[in-house]
Formats: structure tokens, C-alpha cells, sequence
């Protein structure tokens, strides 16, 4: 494991997050208690800095005590902003614990931030009726913190790995985007990275080579109805009819996702409602492939058939390790990429499921960004994020139904009928 090198000027921008703190707590009181307010603040952010660092492991995020620190500090200055347009400590803590519990990401802390916010306000506007809006706004963040971290014991995410080869982690897709488009064209620029060939919209190719790749203790690739091996082994031949259902709690969400996020990256732009789906979709599969000819990598790119808009650009591979077979999808981001790891097993009569919630350290979605001079990965264990898709025959009907939730609350439902355009003409391709 590489050690952690400590970053020339580490310690500056915690001096300035600090010192600006002290300035936004202390103005009430003249420049010489600024003054003192900024040294002591910088002095304070700095020790947190070091002496986080030092007690950090490997392979380890900073302790939560010292992100607390943090925080508060910038929630005070930020709060100090807010204070100049009048605004009063209700609508201070509100806004900052809106913030933090947005910020938290898992939608009961989304709605726990808020119900913080606002007792904080008016405790304080009761009780200190000359606190500033950095005073609200800095303690709005410690109190919600700290009772965050009280009530929500498991972990969002978590540091896997620091700077390791790509090797140590055959469960994540090291494939990232050189530019900060990663587009329908994805593909075609990865051969071009890697000095191979590119095979565009290939006519019979699936997303695996072979089902057998995939057999272990809980799946018999020999159990599977035939026609769902062929979705798989010959995915091109199928044009796909979706019907997307979002939550309602989750589409706020969604919506500030897709167009902050998903749009400008061209990527993970999925249907939110079913009159968008009818736009139609594209699919096609891209490869990139060795000097023999053999497939290195194989891109499923989907886009909607009226504007060519890219919905998602997914790299599908596929690895044994212990006996077990996974399926590794990776989603190509700038300078990073975004894995799911799922592990198969069999349902009902003839289905396949494909299941990120495993326990077994491989099954699961990862963060991770690449080290373009050394290649050497970074990742993270998003623990908040889960899926399972399951394809099976149903009354003579090749469907899917894919499932997402966050934090364990179902957040959307992905529904597919699968055509094959040797038996029928296709609907969306």
C-alpha cells in the first residue's frame, strides 16, 4: 500500500476556512477582537488539520470529530453573508439545516436537517437575542452534525482504497472520460486511449460473452430459460420498450440530478416518466477490441431515438473470484468512474437476477477516481445505493424489472419488455 504523502500547502486552506470563522463570529465586536478571532480561528483549523492527518490510517476518510470542525467553521462564514440581508435566526437555522440535510444526501436526513435548523433558530433567537446569523448558522451545523451522527450509525460512504493498482480491486471499472462530455461517442475515444480497434453498432453481440462466465454456488447458468441467455449473450438482437416509475419523494432529487449532473456529463440521463420514454430509445453495443481480434471491452450505449441525447454509456465486464461469477457495469465519468458490481443468482422459473446487496466484499457500487499518470485508484464504497435487476419469461414475454433504492427506500423502478427482432418488428431499438 502506497504511503500517504503529506500535499506541500495542506494546512493553508484550513487556515483560511478557520480565519474567515473567526472574522464572521467576532465582527460584532470591533477589528481588535476580528483580529484575534481570525488567528485563533486559523491557529484551531490548522491543529484539526494535523492532527487528523496524523491519526488517520490508510485507506481511512479524515475522523468524523474534525469534518464537524470543518463544517461549522464554513457554515459560520457563510452564515455571516446571509446576515447582511437581515435575515433573522429562523430563517438562518432553517436555511442551514436545509443545507446540511441536502448535503447528507439520505432523505431522512434531508428531512431531519430543517426540523434542526429551525428548533436551533428559535432556541437561540429566544435565548440570545443578539446572535449573530454566524453564531445560528455554525451552531445549526454542529447540532445537526452531531445528532446526524448519533441517529445514523452506518456509513454513506467509505475510503476502499488509496492510490492502489487497478488490479487490487477486480470489482471496479477503472474506465474513465477524458473530457468532460462523455457522450454516445465514449467508446470510440477509449479505443483511441488504448491504442485499439473500434467496432461500432455491432448487429449480434451481447453485453457478456457467455452466461457460463457467471456460474457460482448460487447460479446454474444450465437453469436459465434460453430465451433470457440470448437477451444477455445477444443483447443487439432485441429492441427494448422501457417504463420508468420515480417515487415522488425522490423527483425534487431527481430533477436537480439530472440537470446539474446527468445532462452536462451526457451520462446516467434515464427516463423520468413514461411520455418521455416515448421519445423512443437507441441501443447499440460498441466494442473495443485486442490485437486478435478478441473483445477487450464492451460498451452498451443507449440514447433517445429523436434527439440521439445519451441516456447512459455503461463498460459491462465480467469476472470469476473465489468460484463466483460477477458482472461489473462501469459508468465513465471525468477522470473517474462509478461501478456496479452485482452478483447473480437464479429466480422463479428460468430468471436471472443480477443483485448489488451482497455481504461477500465484491457486490456493490464504487466511486473511484484514476491517477491518469500512474493509473493507480482511489475508490469509495457508496454503502447508500442498491439495485437489482431481474429478467425472466413471463407469459411468453421476455421482461425485466429493475429496482434502485437509496438508504433502503425504493426510488425507482426501471420496467422493460424486451422484443426480438427476429420474431416481431421492433418498437424502440
Amino acid at each position: 500500500m502506497p504511503s500517504r504523502e503529506r500535499r506541500p500547502g495542506a494546512v493553508a486552506l484550513p487556515v483560511i476556512i478557520g480565519a474567515l470563522a473567526g472574522l464572521s463570529l467576532t465582527h460584532p465586536w470591533g477589528a481588535g477582537a476580528m483580529v484575534i478571532g481570525a488567528v485563533v480561528g486559523g491557529l484551531l483549523l490548522a491543529a484539526t488539520e494535523i492532527i487528523a492527518r496524523a491519526r488517520q490510517r490508510p485507506n481511512e476518510i479524515p475522523p468524523l470529530w474534525s469534518r464537524i470542525v470543518t463544517s461549522v467553521a464554513l457554515a459560520a462564514s457563510f452564515g455571516a453573508l446571509l446576515g447582511f440581508t437581515g435575515a433573522g435566526p429562523l430563517v438562518v437555522g432553517l436555511v442551514f439545516g436545509l443545507v446540511a440535510g441536502v448535503l447528507g444526501i439520505r432523505p431522512q436526513k434531508v428531512v431531519l436537517g430543517p426540523l434542526v435548523g429551525l428548533a436551533t433558530g428559535w432556541l437561540l433567537g429566544t435565548l440570545w437575542t443578539d446572535a449573530t446569523a454566524a453564531v445560528v448558522a455554525g451552531a445549526t451545523m454542529l447540532v445537526y452534525r452531531c445528532l446526524s451522527a448519533a441517529v445514523f450509525r452506518d456509513a454513506q460512504v467509505r475510503l476502499l482504497a488509496d492510490r492502489v493498482p487497478a488490479s487490487d480491486l477486480p470489482f471496479i471499472v477503472p474506465l474513465t472520460a477524458r473530457t468532460r462530455y462523455v457522450g454516445t461517442d465514449y467508446v470510440a475515444d477509449l479505443a483511441e486511449q488504448l491504442g485499439a480497434d473500434h467496432r461500432a453498432d455491432l448487429a449480434d453481440i451481447g453485453i457478456v460473452a457467455s452466461l457460463d462466465e457467471l456460474a457460482g454456488p448460487d447460479f446454474d447458468p444450465a437453469t436459465v430459460d434460453p430465451r433470457v441467455r440470448e437477451f444477455y449473450e445477444h443483447t443487439t438482437r432485441f429492441s427494448l420498450d422501457i417504463v420508468p416509475r420515480l417515487r415522488i419523494w425522490g423527483l425534487p432529487g431527481y430533477l436537480l440530478y439530472r440537470n446539474v449532473v446527468a445532462r452536462p456529463l451526457g451520462q446516467a440521463n434515464v427516463p423520468m416518466n413514461q411520455r418521455e420514454a416515448q421519445r423512443g430509445m437507441r441501443s447499440r453495443i460498441d466494442v473495443v477490441t485486442r490485437p486478435d481480434g478478441t473483445v477487450w471491452f464492451r460498451g452498451w450505449i443507449r440514447s433517445f431515438r429523436d434527439t440521439g441525447e445519451p441516456i447512459y454509456v455503461g463498460i459491462y465486464t465480467t469476472y470469476q473470484h473465489d468460484g463466483r461469477g460477477y458482472v461489473s457495469v462501469g459508468f465513465p465519468l471525468p477522470q473517474a468512474s462509478f461501478t456496479a458490481t452485482l452478483v447473480p443468482s437464479a429466480f422463479g422459473n428460468g430468471g436471472l437476477a443480477l443483485d448489488s446487496r451482497s455481504s461477500d466484499g465484491h457486490a456493490g457500487h464504487y466511486l473511484a477516481y484514476v491517477d491518469q499518470r500512474t493509473g493507480e485508484v482511489t475508490a469509495l464504497a457508496v454503502h447508500g445505493f442498491s439495485e437489482r435487476l431481474e429478467v425472466s419469461v413471463d407469459n411468453g414475454e421476455l421482461t425485466a424489472e429493475h429496482n434502485f433504492w437509496v438508504f433502503g427506500l425504493p426510488f425507482l423502478t426501471l420496467k422493460y419488455r424486451m422484443i426480438d427482432g427476429a420474431r416481431s418488428a421492433p418498437t424502440n431499438t
